[in-house]
């Protein structure tokens, strides 16, 4: 088996959690390959990195082919592993060491769980729906995709904008607001929630359109399903507005052109045996907690 292990960032308090498991993984006989920039900043607060090989970019990872994909952080550390398994099939397990973690579900004292039910295939892969941006001209680089979310959103402190959303061609509606959001189901739970988007089952095969801050309260979230195509053209009073993909952002003009559509690959999420996504949203919402009593 081969594994490679992936994180935005490295915190000298999270060492005990990648020794734990860089130890159990290499005591199973997996052969362990690590993100070149997590060994030089943590080599010296995690003795056992010094015998893991290592990868730095897509083409390497493509190259290895693991059988999965380590992310140990938040559910950004995710969201960005995404733009090293692009379209190469990859599936990732998220281990938690942020904040909520919706995607990173598994709690850092499941470690050794979680390495045992890799090796003994106690788990199951869903297939999660990515969003791809279609832009004339291009933006956001040569990774146009996304997990989470897609939004148009104003710069800084300027007037809200204007948003003509088209679906097939057929135009929806003129959002007046401070941006809108576009989000997977798997999103859902992100941006979209905290804008008051519904939560969306991760395999139900929609998108959510979320206005943020609407300038008229009676536009609401709207889901749709997700062979469509979405189409925007953005209007405002600045010179230029922002464009994100996950948590990576750009920015457009008037004159840019920008569609949505799903992807045609998915992402591919690593689910143990036991952790669901009904277990994580009562865990992670509190749901059925009465704090009073």
């Amino acid at each position: 088996m081969i594994v490679a292990l992936y994180s935005q960032a490295f915190k000298a308090a999270d060492a005990p959690h990648f020794g734990e498991l860089l130890l159990r993984l290499l005591e199973s006989g997996v052969q362990t390959y690590v993100h070149a920039d997590l060994v030089e900043a943590a080599l010296g607060e995690v003795p056992a990195m010094a015998s893991c090989r290592t990868f730095r970019d897509a083409g390497d990872l493509a190259m290895l082919r693991p059988d999965c994909c380590i992310c140990l952080g938040g559910d950004g550390t995710l969201l960005n592993a995404l733009t090293l398994i692009r379209d190469s099939g990859i599936p990732l397990l998220g281990i938690n060491l942020g904040r909520l973690g919706f995607l990173a579900s598994i709690e850092p004292r499941f470690i050794g769980k979680a390495v045992e039910s890799l090796i003994n295939d106690r788990f199951t892969i869903e297939d999660r729906a990515l969003l791809q941006l279609d832009s004339s001209p291009s933006v956001l680089g040569d990774c146009p995709w996304a997990i989470n979310d897609f939004t148009i959103l104003k710069r800084d402190t300027s007037s809200m904008i204007t948003v003509d959303a088209y679906i097939n061609g057929e135009f929806l509606n003129t959002y007046w607001a401070d941006g809108l959001i576009v989000s997977t189901p798997t999103g859902s739970t992100g941006y979209s929630l905290s804008c008051g988007g519904p939560v969306v089952f991760p395999l139900s095969g929609n998108f959510v359109l979320t206005p943020v801050a609407p300038h008229n309260l009676a536009v609401r979230p709207v889901v749709i399903r997700d062979d469509a195509i979405l189409s925007f053209q953005v209007r405002g009073r600045s010179d230029s507005f922002l464009v994100t993909l996950d948590s990576r952002h750009d920015t457009i003009t008037e004159e840019h052109q920008v569609a949505i559509r799903r992807a045609p690959f998915p992402f591919r999420l690593v689910q143990l045996h036991g952790h669901t996504f009904l277990a994580t949203l009562r865990e992670k919402l509190a749901w059925g907690r009465d704090i009073r009593n």
